[in-house]
């Protein structure tokens, strides 16, 4: 069987991790840099989303997150200590957002962007995992995508409509950005939750008899290398 036709709606990939070690890559991301780490292996571990993002072929969005990791991770460590007053709080905030939370957002972003729901389920059940964490879960896979898709759609449409920012609209009523596009895809999301979570029943995601499935998903030479990588900066963070 074509390859192509196991992957769904993802393009073919030479380059790609078991959902099991993106999950274990994100939450070691996020706990090692949350918890405050040195700077050095703050770096190492930021460094793990931009060899990834690399090695999948997204080489312009690697080099502009750890541009912009490299220049807030400056301002946090030399031009924290040498403002005050208002500059001071404002360099804090910006500096703080990107330096602790975007590699996070970046694994996120390949975990989600990269991940089939089949893929997500079978790893998922290889690990025994009860089906009330599984469904939400997978339903959550296919959620963010699609909102985002939908709120493409619906600025498009306001575009058409002159509501935009700078727009002769917006001039005259601000609040109409709230109006048009907010509050549409307010309503979108709730619609978008609900047609999911009943897709995953349909297929069968809700049946207790053990599924099957045909993409394959197992740990190979990339999963264990970068497993180490991690492994490395948690017990670097855990003897620091």
């Amino acid at each position: 069987m074509n390859n192509e036709i196991l992957l769904s709606n993802i393009k073919y990939r030479k380059f790609n991790l078991d959902p099991r070690t993106k999950i274990l890559l994100l939450l070691i991301l996020n706990f090692t840099i949350f918890s405050g780490c040195p700077w050095y292996f703050m770096f190492f571990m930021a460094s793990i989303p931009f060899v990834i993002l690399i090695l999948n072929g997204e080489i312009k969005k690697a080099f502009i997150y750890m541009a912009l990791y490299v220049i807030s991770a400056f301002a946090d460590e030399i031009l924290v200590p040498l403002t005050s007053g208002i500059f001071n709080i404002f360099v804090v905030m910006i500096s703080g957002m990107v330096y602790r939370i975007m590699p996070g957002m970046v694994m996120a972003y390949y975990l989600v962007s990269t991940t089939t729901v089949s893929e997500f389920v079978a790893s998922m059940e290889k690990m025994s995992l009860s089906r009330n964490i599984i469904i939400p879960m997978s339903v959550m896979f296919r959620f963010f995508p699609t909102i985002i898709e939908e709120a493409s759609s619906i600025r498009n449409a306001m575009k058409l409509r002159g509501i935009k920012f700078g727009g002769r609209k917006f001039n005259k009523n601000p609040l109409s950005m709230i109006e048009y596009r907010l509050i549409p895809l307010m309503a979108s999301t709730v619609k978008i939750g609900e047609e999911l979570s009943a897709a995953s029943l349909t297929r069968g995601l809700g049946n207790p008899v053990k599924r099957t499935n045909i993409c394959k998903v197992g740990f190979k030479v990339w999963d264990f290398a970068f497993i180490i990588f991690g492994a490395i900066g948690f017990w670097g963070f855990m003897v620091k």
